[in-house]
């Protein structure tokens, strides 16, 4: 019999982020993790549900991503959610610190598997209120049933 080869997806998408935020400009960055981190990841075993980034000390932290373990793959609870460091460039994390500084947030959009490294695309965002995301949902609405039914125009 031939195993079946585990599911390989090549990103973990937030999808939360660009409804709630309205996305500016977005950043490519490394994150450093242990061995069982990265091959959980690679296999789809996580999620950024309520992840946020600071910059502590002049380094960028992500806090609050969640990386589960799979059979064979142990991670302990207290490690699932733990801080974890982004690596940027200088120039990077001084746009990080100045969008801080104006009262904007930084959030991870999504962790991208595919290539040699593991990076987590983050953008500047500002929160977005109640109306501006129902004027959103509106829009996307009619485009759909435009798309759906060309003879609406």
């Amino acid at each position: 019999m031939v195993k079946k080869k585990a599911k390989i997806t090549g990103h973990i998408i937030n999808r939360r982020a660009r409804h709630d935020y309205a996305v500016g400009d977005e950043f490519l960055l490394g994150i450093v993790l242990t061995g069982a981190e990265t091959k959980s990841l690679r296999r789809g075993h996580g999620h950024l549900r309520g992840a946020y980034i600071t910059v502590k000390d002049g380094e960028p932290w992500l806090f609050n991503a969640t990386i589960n373990g799979d059979t064979g793959i142990p991670i302990s609870e207290s490690d699932q959610t733990r801080s974890r460091k982004l690596l940027a460039k200088k120039r990077e994390i001084q746009q990080l610190v100045s969008a801080k500084q104006q009262g904007t947030t930084i959030v991870p959009l999504e962790i991208l598997t595919r290539g040699r490294y593991i990076k987590v695309r983050i953008a500047i965002a500002r929160g977005k209120k109640n109306y501006d995301k129902r004027q959103t949902l509106k829009a996307r609405d009619q485009a759909r049933d435009i798309r759906a039914n060309p003879s609406l125009l």
